[in-house]
């Protein structure tokens, strides 16, 4: 398939950022809020449909159908909340970040657009409090707009979320938002019927409400001859790793994965052969080298391979890479921004990594390898939310992938890496007390202060 479909989410930038308002409007902009104002909610809705958008923050569920749900105001009488997550925190996603930085106006006219699609006049969007930059542009950009007029009768609120991976999960940022501690809701009611402050909302990710002023623009059955049937249009892809290139490029759905990594991303760093890739972020099943050269970028194609597009953030991993290794860091990670709300998460995550700790040093049984497998297995399903779930399915095809390089470290009581490893001397949250090399703390008696 070739990369020359035109840029949808990044169209007009040229390669650089529009964030003054007034070269927004010069190449289009404003132009698919003012005809969605003119529409009515349910012709809205029925444009997403048509487009077949489907949510770009992982979950893949069609956006037309998702605001569908939310019931109209003769039915709900509460007030309509539409909050967009622009936390952005699974490892190996920087795509969001990048279309605030660029592309501002276009995120909040599709904010705007989404906000009169369920007929609401809140508007939160959670932005994930390290984002210093995309902060300061998103309230710069909403100031013009502002200024302009350009809000109507819509109240929109930035908000800064205090870095919890645990509040990606839509019923977390609700908690969140409200000013609770960010955990998981059980679900029924879903947020569509009770979400923010009991009310109907709508949570969408930053890239598919982007995506929502060109649908608008150009139609939605325009949008749906985009990329392949049943994941259409456009995505941005985060690809990092050992890649020569990494960064952010915009590729119609259906693009090979082989050509990303290859053509686009200019093939493996350092002249190292491909051993495996993550295809859509930290929690997704990983693909070994000759599966990724099969596949292509898209719903279909990577579930069926065992896997997920998930955020679309493609991770290389180069020959030098410890799967062992790689096992402990995810599930650090997830051990580490677990909530602790339910049991399986809180301590099967704990005890995946303790295990995983044991086989990378050489301590290791066969045992401990079958323990593994198990203690995923109790974990994925009896979840709040997938956070635990995610450790669980990672690893265990870290396993199913490379079981072998598993074995080595159990019957060779040790890495067969030797220190060589590309994941050495890379520390984990819950390992960085354990890494600190400033000076020691200096201690004095305890001083009163008159």
């Amino acid at each position: 398939m070739s990369s020359t479909t035109p840029e949808i989410v990044f169209a007009g930038t040229d390669g650089g950022a529009l964030t003054e308002l007034d070269e927004y409007e010069k190449v289009g902009g404003l132009q698919a809020l003012r005809r969605a104002r003119a529409m009515t909610p349910d012709e809205i809705v029925a444009e997403l449909n048509a487009s077949n958008l489907r949510g770009r923050g992982g979950a893949f569920f069609p956006t037309g159908r998702k605001w569908s749900f939310i019931p109209k105001p003769d039915q709900n009488p509460r007030p309509h909340y539409l909050v967009v997550n622009a936390d952005e925190s699974e490892p190996g996603t920087f795509k969001d970040r990048e279309i605030m930085l660029r592309v501002p106006f276009r995120f909040l006219e599709g904010c705007l657009i989404a906000a009169r699609a369920i007929e609401s006049t809140h508007v939160f969007v959670y932005i994930r409090g390290e984002y210093e930059r995309e902060w300061e542009i998103l309230v710069s950009a909403l100031e013009q707009l502002r200024a302009a007029k350009h809000l109507g009768d819509v109240t929109l609120v930035l908000h800064r979320g205090a870095g919890a991976y645990i509040c990606g999960e839509e019923t977390a940022l609700l908690e969140s938002l409200e000013g609770y501690r960010g955990q998981p809701r059980t679900k029924p009611p879903f947020p569509a019927i009770a979400g923010l402050y009991a009310s109907p909302t709508a949570v969408n990710n930053v890239e598919s409400i982007t995506t929502v002023p060109p649908i608008i623009e150009m139609g939605g059955t325009e949008y749906a001859t985009l990329g392949v049937q049943d994941s259409t249009g456009t995505r941005v892809f985060s690809l990092s790793g050992n890649v020569e290139r990494p960064g952010n490029y915009e590729l119609p759905h259906g693009f090979p994965l082989k050509d990303l990594i290859y053509e686009v991303g200019g093939g493996i760093a350092d002249g190292r052969t491909l051993k495996a890739v993550i295809p859509g972020g930290s929690s997704t099943p990983i693909l070994t080298a000759a599966e990724a050269e099969k596949v292509t970028l898209d719903f279909d194609s990577l579930s069926q391979a065992g896997t997920a597009i998930g955020s679309a953030a493609v991770i290389v991993l180069d020959d030098r890479c410890c799967m062992v290794q790689l096992g402990v860091r995810v599930s650090q990670f997830y051990e580490h921004e677990s909530c602790g709300k339910c049991t399986p998460c809180r301590v099967g995550t704990r005890w995946l990594t303790q295990i995983l700790k044991k086989i990378e040093s050489g301590d290791g049984t066969h045992a401990d390898l079958d323990l593994l497998l198990d203690v995923g297995e109790r974990i994925n399903g009896t979840c709040l939310c997938p956070l635990g779930d995610s450790d669980a399915i990672a690893v265990a095809s870290y396993v199913a992938k490379f079981r072998e390089e598993f074995l080595q470290h159990v019957e060779e009581a040790g890495c067969p890496f030797h220190g060589t490893s590309s994941l050495d001397g890379i520390v984990a949250p819950t390992d960085v007390h354990e890494a600190h090399v400033g000076p020691a703390e200096i201690r004095r008696p305890l001083e009163v202060v008159a």
